[in-house]
């Protein structure tokens, strides 16, 4: 019994294919970002930027010798709303087809974000009722925008739960 054989032809008298066409096809790897600016024009994506802004002014204000917990919770809240905000703005959850609920994370990121400030503002407004030095008033005044953004990311976790809630039950 013999085995069959395969035969590969090579063409090498076929011209490579034009240089325009080489760049067309380069020019396709970033087609899938799409800008989705219509999403901060809704009310969660209007918490997104005012928890930005907030979020800037803590870090601004906040004096991490008074509570460093305070700044790291603000920084890394900063950080993990801007790179959502980046997944929202480009489109990437439509880009990517992967399993991932994308909806839930969001809410369980954004639910441990509002306990996080929560915890944060509480200690820093412990914190500097106790010091009175040169930097109380800017400690007081990020505590307080800590509060507020506090509101704001409690605000994002309710409309996120609706989602996923809605979500829920049109997949039941």
């Amino acid at each position: 019994m013999m085995a069959p054989e395969t035969v590969v032809t090579v063409d090498h008298n076929k011209p490579n294919s034009p240089p325009q066409q080489q760049q067309q096809q380069q020019g396709n790897a970033l087609e899938w970002i799409k800008f989705n600016v219509d999403y901060f024009k809704t009310p969660p994506g209007l918490l997104k930027v005012i928890e930005l802004v907030l979020g800037i002014l803590c870090m601004a204000l906040g004096s991490p010798w008074y509570s460093t917990f305070f700044v790291f919770v603000a920084v890394t809240c900063f950080i993990t709303t801007l790179l959502w905000s980046f997944v929202y703005l480009l489109s990437v959850r439509e880009a990517l087809k992967l399993p991932i609920n994308w909806v839930l994370s969001e809410l369980i990121g954004t639910g441990i974000q509002t306990l996080m400030y929560f915890i944060a503002f509480i200690i820093m407004f412990a914190n500097t009722s106790s010091i009175y030095g040169p930097y109380y008033g800017s400690n007081v005044a990020a505590a307080v925008f800590g509060l507020f953004n506090t509101v704001a990311y409690a605000g994002s976790s309710f409309f996120l739960f609706k989602d996923h809630r809605s979500a829920m039950a049109v997949s039941s």
